[in-house]
């Protein structure tokens, strides 16, 4: 992937068709232009199926034959995924197709009439003109195994969505029936409280039972040895409850109904877990990513997800990039500001970086040591948090490494690569 400015304005040629689409859910707006800006012919209102896809192309091959032109470019603005039909399907064409930024775009479109009204037309030719003077980016269609891993880490991401909502509506049960249960199990989500929930949640239920019974019925869904201490402290938390006593028939059956949709959504999380898990074997170099210390398989899978394949890029830095996690500083004359990340990019990748660098700087001893450096250098020590932020960075180039060259990660060659840290240890 090429992000160079000047690369880009050198692929638009006086034989460069190009063509602004602008995306919408059921019909999309495309005019053509050439590469000096100037508008050719009518617009296009198409469809997004594949019949107006074929109008599309049809249209631009038209146009090209009408004013003499060999090559054709499409650009799109990524409105939601209305417009991912219609990349995949140019792709088969061979076709190529890019993306400008949806920011730029509303900034941009003021500058030929002064106004920042909208319609279709004026962002299609607003996109056309952006693609003409290079602002523009590649698409990352990716395809194959890591096309799955994206879909595997959106459905894993939905599927624990759902948990959290779920998990909030059992608490909500709880402090209505049973506010005591918490006081007696840390989470209601364990085995001896599942079960629980399950034969006997109320506190009506428990107080015609023994403790006795209580641990017989524990020891079903616990293999290891249940306390009959715990079933007491139950008992007596059942027998001094506050909790409603109103509508206990129905209330029954919520919780049942809610403790069924948990139990089913961690049997799909486990399933897709496992897939993902399988995904990932079929990526050369994710065995030697998993072998490092506090990288786990959803640090590496987000990683692919979002990523892609790793031969697509030449430097680590378009991955930092991607993420969000390049450096941007406001300066004017003797004012500098602050440094600081960039946050535009993917930040599903760099909230998985993030996740992985925490526990690291605990566990893994290189990166412990890079951030005692980082935090306690002479010059210019970072604060914790620009600590964390830089050795999120630094994980990007390791997995870039291994992925490209699939070898093991060596902690004590990645800080004998750092002659500053080598220098202060010296001194």
């Amino acid at each position: 992937m090429n992000y160079n400015r000047n690369e880009k304005i050198r692929q638009i040629t006086e034989e460069t068709l190009i063509v602004g689409i602008d995306i919408a859910k059921k019909k999309h707006v495309a005019r053509a232009q050439d590469d000096r800006g100037i508008d050719l012919g009518k617009r296009l209102v198409f469809e997004n199926n594949i019949s107006g896809f074929e109008r599309l192309i049809n249209w631009a091959s038209d146009m090209k034959s009408t004013h003499k032109k060999s090559k054709l470019m499409l650009g799109v603005e990524p409105t939601g995924h209305y417009w991912l039909n219609l990349a995949y399907y140019v792709r088969t064409k061979d076709i190529p197709i890019v993306v400008v930024n949806p920011m730029h775009v509303k900034r941009i479109k003021e500058v030929d009439d002064n106004s920042p009204s909208k319609n279709d037309t004026k962002d299609a030719r607003v996109i056309a003109q952006m693609v003409k003077d290079g602002r523009y980016s590649i698409p990352n269609l990716l395809e194959g195994v890591y096309a799955e891993l994206r879909q595997g880490m959106k459905v894993r991401d939905q599927l624990s969505q759902d948990v959290q909502i779920l998990s909030g509506r059992i608490d909500n049960w709880l402090d209505r029936y049973f506010p005591e249960f918490t006081a007696v199990f840390s989470k209601w989500s364990g085995k001896a409280a599942l079960s629980t929930l399950e034969h006997f949640p109320l506190p009506s239920d428990i107080k015609s039972m023994t403790a006795s019974a209580i641990v017989t019925q524990w020891r079903e869904a616990v293999k290891g040895a249940v306390g009959l201490k715990k079933a007491e402290q139950l008992l007596a938390a059942a027998q001094h409850s506050g909790g409603l006593t109103i509508g206990l028939r129905m209330a029954r059956r919520e919780i049942e109904a809610l403790i069924d949709q948990y139990h089913r959504l961690q049997e799909k999380l486990e399933a897709v877990d496992s897939d993902i898990e399988e995904l990932l074997q079929e990526i050369p170099g994710t065995d030697q990513m998993l072998a490092i210390k506090g990288v786990n398989v959803l640090t590496v899978a987000t990683f692919y997800a979002e990523v892609g394949d790793i031969t697509n890029y030449q430097s680590p830095r378009q991955i930092q990039s991607l993420a969000g996690l390049s450096l941007r500083r406001h300066e004017s004359g003797k004012y500098k500001g602050q440094t600081k990340i960039s946050k535009r990019g993917r930040k599903r990748l760099r909230r998985a970086l993030y996740l992985a660098v925490r526990p690291m700087v605990a566990n893994n001893t290189s990166f412990k040591a890079l951030h005692d450096y980082y935090t306690t250098r002479r010059d210019h020590p970072l604060k914790k948090q620009e600590s964390l932020i830089a050795l999120c960075n630094k994980l990007i180039r390791v997995l870039f490494v291994i992925g490209k060259k699939q070898c093991a990660f060596d902690g004590e060659k990645m800080l004998q690569d750092m002659p500053q840290m080598t220098m202060q240890k010296a001194a």
